[in-house]
């Protein structure tokens, strides 16, 4: 491995953690334990993102979110960089305070624990639904007939948005969230393509939706909102894919790797089928395990230290919830799925400080209730191939896994 920063000078050849296949192929686990180990604030000087920051251990990652003053997260919440002439397409978790704020609390009444509450049953009867319709002693793909399916019905629901056209979302999504695209000028313009035939369907739904009385979907909130009535078409479109990567990339990608986990750790599984009372815990170490975004980026706004490392104005810090949720100084074993660890609470894979993810309960509802479903029918996830995952630094997800169904 390259040779990772020295203490309060910046090291030409320190690790670069953001090459996909490391993501690709399952094998980023020694490299960030060794960065942990050896230089957990680390300086890459040569990426395809350009030169960065690493944090990979739990308390500087902590650390860099609860100072958003000093750490900004304009103007982008990724590593890659704007290209000149494209459009910016900003959205409110890459803003600070005030603007941040104001838009958040725009879109937060939809993840009240009320709307949790009028939701349930009604995830809880697709989720019913979906389960029943799976072939038994067949092989299929968990990913789209399942994780894929469940998030992006959840996804049309909250949006309002034409049933029978949801996977639109998902196409969208996927777009959306992959920033290797980024490297090719030819994927670049393809995914800008997609990101405004994105805008111009949701464009639509807003002209039908102003004028008319609020109703609970986000596009009427935005309509009735005083800090987002008047956004632009670029900070629109930031928003939506905002919206639509948090709904369904992090709750999608953590039905997979749950399912993966359990298959991996035989004895947990049967923790957990033994003893239902410990689904709400294993959905937060589920969510730890899996971590389905590796890193969210800040900027240094001031000349700073961080861990003995001199950062400077305008740097780029690559925080790798991926790592710190694999800290052994906080999570002990941490590379093991553990069904009934005592803090997987304490996991990062939200965030930390202000800008923690607005629509946590709700992944927690849906994972939670996909596991209860499946315990009150005793069906166990049998993984047949190894799954296919997705070659990114950013999405830390599943493409394809085949499995089977049996009985326990």
């Amino acid at each position: 491995m390259a040779t990772l920063a020295q203490p309060a000078e910046k090291t030409a050849k320190a690790f670069d953690a953001t090459r996909p296949e490391l993501y690709r192929d399952d094998i980023w686990q020694e490299p960030f334990r060794k960065m942990r180990a050896n230089a957990p604030v680390a300086y890459c000087e040569d990426s395809p993102f350009g030169p960065y920051w690493s944090v990979a251990a739990y308390k500087p990652i902590v650390h860099v979110e609860a100072l958003p003053e000093i750490f900004s997260s304009e103007p982008s919440i990724t590593l890659s960089d704007f290209v000149e002439g494209e459009p910016r397409m900003p959205m409110f978790i890459a803003m600070d305070r005030p603007k941040h704020t104001d838009q958040r609390r725009t879109v937060a009444p939809a993840f009240t624990p009320s709307e949790m509450a009028r939701m349930s049953d009604d995830i809880r009867r697709r989720t019913a639904e979906i389960l029943d319709e799976l072939p038994k002693g067949e092989t299929f793909d968990w990913v789209d007939r399942v994780s894929i399916e469940l998030t992006t019905q959840m996804l049309a629901i909250l949006f309002d948005f034409p049933w029978e056209e949801r996977r639109k979302l998902t196409f969208w999504s996927d777009w959306a969230g992959d920033i290797e695209l980024y490297h090719d000028p030819v994927t670049r313009q393809e995914r800008l393509m997609h990101l405004f035939e994105c805008a111009t369907y949701f464009k639509g739904l807003w002209d039908q939706r102003v004028g008319k009385p609020q109703t609970p979907d986000l596009i009427s909130m935005m309509i009735h909102s005083e800090a987002m009535s008047h956004m632009d078409d670029q900070e629109f479109l930031g928003n939506l894919i905002l919206l639509i990567v948090g709904g369904n990339d992090t709750t999608r990608n953590t039905m997979t790797g749950l399912m993966y986990g359990l298959d991996k750790f035989p004895d947990e599984r049967a923790k957990l089928e033994n003893d239902p009372g410990l689904i709400g815990n294993a959905v937060q170490e589920a969510i730890r395990w899996q971590t389905p975004l590796a890193h969210m980026r800040r900027t240094a706004r001031q000349d700073t230290e961080l861990e003995g490392q001199q950062i400077k104005a305008g740097d780029k810090v690559a925080l790798w919830y991926i790592s710190g949720n694999r800290d052994e100084s906080v999570f002990e074993d941490a590379d093991k799925l553990i069904v009934d660890r005592p803090n997987a609470r304490r996991h990062l894979s939200f965030g930390y400080g202000i800008h923690r993810c607005v629509g946590a309960r709700l992944a927690e509802l849906q994972v939670g209730i996909l596991l209860e479903e499946m315990a009150k029918r005793r069906l166990r996830v049998e993984v047949v191939e190894e799954p296919i995952r997705v070659n990114a630094c950013f999405v830390h997800g599943y493409r394809k896994m085949p499995v089977s169904l049996s009985r326990y």
